[in-house]
This record gives C-alpha cells, sequence and structure tokens, in this order.
C-alpha cells in the first residue's frame, strides 16, 4: 500500500512552507531516518526525514514550490515490490498559495516573473475588461490618443509596452479610465507603488522576490512598530577593564576566542536576573515574569535577520556562551536551526558595532519587552576626577515595551548593565 507524505508542520505556528529542494529523487529507495527533502519555513530551512522505507514513486510537489500548505500531499512511497498502479491519485495540486498580478501592479518590462508565481494571462485580463499594459504605455496612449485595446503586446505574457507604442498609429480615441483599471501612478498619494514609479518615470530596475523569512520579518516589525508602545534610554559604558579581562583570558586558552559581544550577552542577562523587573513581557491579562533569562542574539544571514537563544545565559561562562554562539551562528546562516532555537527568548540584543556604527535604536521582539541596540567601542575622551583622559567607550540604547516597563524600571536595568560591563569580574563569578 502506497505511503503518502505530507508537509510537515515544523513549529508550533506554521501553516505553509516552501518545498525548497528534494534531497532524494523519483525510483530511490528510502529508508526509516533518510533525509528526502529540505523544507523552507519562515525562519530557517530544516530537513525532513522519511519515517517509512519503500522507494521514492511519486513527487506531487516540485522543488522549489512556495506556498504549501501543511497537511498537503507532496509525494508518494511504495514499498518493496508494489506497482506503479498502486499509487493513489495525486494529480489534484496541493492547497499552493498563489499570487496574481493583476494590471495596475505591473513588473519591469524586461524581467520574467518568478516561477512559482501565477500571472494573469492576456486571455484572463481581457474577460475581466482590463488592459494589460505598463503604467508608461498608458501613460503615452493617453498622451498620444492611442486605444491601446487596438494594440499587440511584445511584454511578458501580453503586456503592451512603451516599444509597442512606438508602432501603434496615433489619434484613436483612447478607451475610458474604467474600462483600464485604477490609476497606477499618483504622485500626490501618501504611497507610491516603487514599482509603478520607476516604470513611469523609466528608472532601471531588477525584481528579486520576498522570501518567506523577509515577509515575516516585516509583518513582525511593522506588528510591532504600529502596537508596541516603544520607549529608548541610552547609556554610555567604557569598555577598558572589559578589553584588558577579555585579552587576559583569550591569552591562556587554547583556540577558542571570547568576544565582546560573549560578554555583552552573558551581562545582559546577569542584569535581568539582578534586576528581574525588566526580564517581563505583556499580555492583555497578566505581565509575565520569566524567572530566567534567555538572550537572543541578533544574526545577520542571506535570507535576513534570524535570533538564535543562548539558553539561561546567566548561569553559563564565557568559554560556553562563546562556543554556542559560534554554532548558532553557522548554523543560522546556513538555515539549519531548530525551531526551539531560534523561537522563544525573554530579551534580545542587537550589535552593528562591528560595521562601524556608534549608536542606533532597535525594534522590540515581540512579545519580548526589551532588546538592546550595542554599538561600536570607540576611543573617547572622557572627564575623569576633574581631568580629560581617553576611553574606550560603547553606546548601548535600550528599547522598552512601555506596557510591561516603566521608564524607571528600564533605567535602573540599564545601571546594573552599565556596571557589569565596566567592571567585568562579576561575570566571571
Amino acid at each position: 500500500m502506497p505511503h503518502n507524505v505530507l508537509m510537515p508542520a515544523l513549529s508550533p505556528t506554521m501553516t505553509e512552507g516552501k518545498l525548497a529542494k528534494w534531497v532524494k529523487k523519483e525510483g530511490d529507495k528510502v529508508k526509516a531516518g533518510d533525509v528526502i527533502a529540505e523544507i523552507e519555513t519562515d525562519k530557517a530551512t530544516m530537513e525532513v526525514e522519511a519515517v517509512d522505507e519503500g522507494i521514492l514513486a511519486k513527487i506531487v510537489v516540485p522543488a522549489g514550490t512556495d506556498g504549501v500548505k501543511v497537511n498537503s500531499l507532496i509525494a508518494q512511497l511504495l514499498e518493496e515490490g508494489e506497482d506503479a498502479s498502486a499509487l493513489g491519485k495525486a494529480d489534484a495540486a496541493p492547497a499552493v498559495s498563489a499570487t496574481v498580478t493583476p494590471a495596475n501592479q505591473p513588473t519591469a518590462e524586461a524581467s520574467k516573473p518568478a516561477p512559482t508565481m501565477a500571472v494573469a494571462t492576456p486571455a484572463q485580463v481581457k474577460a475581466s475588461g482590463r488592459v494589460f499594459a505598463s503604467p508608461l504605455a498608458k501613460r503615452i496612449a493617453k498622451e498620444k490618443g492611442i486605444d491601446l485595446s487596438t494594440v499587440k503586446g511584445s511584454g511578458p505574457h501580453g503586456r503592451i509596452v512603451k516599444s509597442d507604442l512606438d508602432r501603434a498609429p496615433a489619434g484613436a480615441s483612447a478607451p475610458k479610465a474604467a474600462a483600464q483599471g485604477p490609476s497606477t501612478f499618483t504622485p500626490a498619494a501618501s504611497s507610491v507603488n516603487a514599482q509603478a514609479l520607476a516604470d513611469a518615470y523609466g528608472i532601471p530596475y531588477t525584481l528579486t522576490p520576498n522570501s518567506g523569512v523577509r515577509k515575516v520579518i516585516a509583518r513582525r516589525l511593522s506588528e510591532s512598530k504600529q502596537t508596541v508602545p516603544h520607549f529608548y534610554l541610552t547609556v554610555d559604558c567604557e569598555l577598558d577593564a572589559l578589553l584588558a579581562l577579555r585579552k587576559q583570558l583569550n591569552d591562556s586558552m587554547d583556540g577558542l576566542k571570547i568576544s565582546v559581544n560573549d560578554f555583552i550577552i552573558k551581562a545582559t542577562a546577569v542584569a535581568l536576573e539582578k534586576f528581574p523587573g525588566a526580564n517581563v513581557s505583556w499580555t492583555d491579562d497578566n505581565i509575565v515574569q520569566y524567572t530566567r533569562a534567555d538572550v537572543s542574539v541578533a544574526v545577520a544571514t542571506p535570507n535576513g535577520l534570524i535570533t538564535p537563544i543562548i539558553v539561561n545565559a546567566a548561569n553559563k561562562s564565557l568559554k560556553v556562551i562563546s562556543s554556542e554562539m559560534k554554532d548558532l551562528g553557522v548554523r543560522a546562516r546556513e538555515g539549519k536551526l531548530k525551531p526551539q532555537e531560534f523561537q522563544g527568548g525573554t530579551i534580545s540584543v542587537s550589535n552593528l558595532g562591528m560595521f562601524g556604527i556608534s549608536q542606533f535604536s532597535a525594534i522590540i521582539n515581540p512579545p519580548q519587552a526589551a532588546i538592546l541596540a550595542v554599538g561600536a567601542g570607540q576611543e573617547r575622551v572622557v572627564v575623569k576626577n576633574g581631568q580629560m583622559a581617553v576611553a574606550n567607550v560603547m553606546t548601548v540604547t535600550a528599547s522598552f515595551d512601555h506596557r510591561a516597563i516603566d521608564g524607571a524600571v528600564g533605567a535602573e536595568y540599564l545601571q546594573v548593565f552599565k556596571k557589569l560591563i565596566e567592571n567585568p569580574m562579576g561575570l566571571l563569578l
């Protein structure tokens, strides 16, 4: 009897994903535990293991298909000796989210739509009464009095483009605006479609389809800024004692090198344990008070930002934090993190110091209520005992959710954090 392979739910919130790659091909023998495919979720690319043995007889969903719904059929296995006639009918398309490109949202004339994106055909456009033309072509047609319904398009999927109008006779009555659909380019509008703007002014461009990760980042950060009342506090921390201790520790170790960021992760967590009022989250009914400090660390990847977690960071040594962070960083950039390694956390750290950024403000990562934005350590002139001196100084700006954390609470937390950074021996205890 054939075994159906269904789209797995790789995280509690996953409803669909992209079937990024088939590791096995049709006809291959499969054993339980073999990796047969790679699935791209909203945060990572994860391997799918077979739970049955047999032959991969039919791949229903091809590699590269986006928006495959959880529990939809993606492949079928046959047991040894079974004939292909035993396969059930799997011709029905899986539940896949498709994006139709209407006439008022054009693509670049020289670019092709992504292979997984359904694009409206000229026949569909005619049936709906719309003209399939770029905004620039529509504007030129209106100026020259050209009836677009009489023009044959040479662009992708029959779209009428500017060059088609060079060959069209002028003077004919242009169709009414209602037949063309709504205008796509309104300079006075508060939000102008960037693609339409580029078309209208002839600005060359290419299109890069948004990855699942990028869409999630856009949605979550938009929700955060719109629904979470942020407030910001900034503190300067002197690093000279920390840099000296770091050098001493690294000189005594073989191979593993502790970074400044490892100290920051540790200090972030220890400060939460010393001042738990900032280790909270907001819900409509309760303040969630965490009893453990788990630090999410922002890592840039080719697909976008992801935040692997150092669990219980306050009770781990700098050496362990350094080792875990290196491993998590590598696997984050490869898209190989497990859901529990990047979902959760009680506070976040975003460090752009390595890029020379001296100060910035970060957006809170809900449901957390705080994030630290860490700038570069720089030599600055400071005043000590009434005298000017030079010190390495790092600026840290904390973003807090004002529903859960008041200004004074945030200030006291940063005060504890600053003391730990400037007296780092306390992080070794």
